[in-house]
């Protein structure tokens, strides 16, 4: 092959396509590595016909040198996306961790109520107060954090309600709630536990069992 007077084009070289969908994962380092070596063999292939001249093995060198610099940048990105990746798995297991912190700082000052009113001095009147007035501080604390009870009367909901206890009323058309035995927990759209409910539902019809009597006398 004769070398022709224009300036070596490194585009024009026709190199070994690079297997990167392979079964195994080839790193990038070793794909540069690869990508060197398909150049140099292109060149040796072509330097059986005709010796390259200055401006061509000028060109050789500057293009195993943008494979190098090329090679070395990919190495740092790697580096630093592998350095990235941890430190993103680091400060997803301490949210796991550490996620229940805020809701459980603000039930220390429930517990710290239910102390005192275990220490207070009264009657059972006095208690019964203590108790209701922690239990409202409760029920604000949980609605603050977007937990609301479940209707615990009206229409039977089943997507929120389990009839634990189930009997026939004929002054219901519909399953209805009649009484909670135990409440249920919305996490804003989210069911935390359904409500556990008596439901009254509507009686069967009676079949009338018409014998006939069509006995004549």
């Amino acid at each position: 092959m004769t070398i022709n007077d224009e300036r070596f084009n490194p585009e024009e070289i026709e190199t070994e396509e690079l297997d990167l969908d392979s079964g195994e994962e080839a790193s990038i380092e070793d794909a540069m590595e690869e990508a060197l070596k398909a150049v140099e063999k292109s060149h040796t292939d072509e330097s059986d016909d005709a010796p390259f001249g200055p401006s061509e093995s000028s060109d050789l060198d500057v293009l195993r040198q943008e494979v190098k610099e090329l090679r070395d940048r990919s190495m740092r990105t790697l580096a630093d996306f592998d350095n990235f990746r941890k430190r993103v798995e680091r400060e997803r297991g301490e949210q796991r961790r550490y996620a229940g912190a805020e809701v459980l700082r603000d039930v220390l000052g429930v517990i710290d109520n239910l102390e005192r009113a275990l220490e207070a001095s009264g009657g059972v009147d006095e208690l019964r107060e203590g108790v209701e007035l922690i239990l409202r501080q409760m029920a604000d604390l949980l609605k603050q954090h977007g937990v609301e009870r479940v209707p615990s009367d009206g229409r039977f909901d089943p997507a929120a309600q389990e009839a634990v206890v189930r009997h026939e009323s004929e002054e219901v058309d519909e399953p209805m709630v009649v009484k909670q035995l135990q409440a249920g927990y919305w996490l804003r759209d989210r069911l935390l536990r359904p409500a556990l409910v008596e439901v009254a539902v509507p009686a069967a019809p009676m079949i009338a069992n018409d014998t006939g009597d069509d006995s004549d006398a």
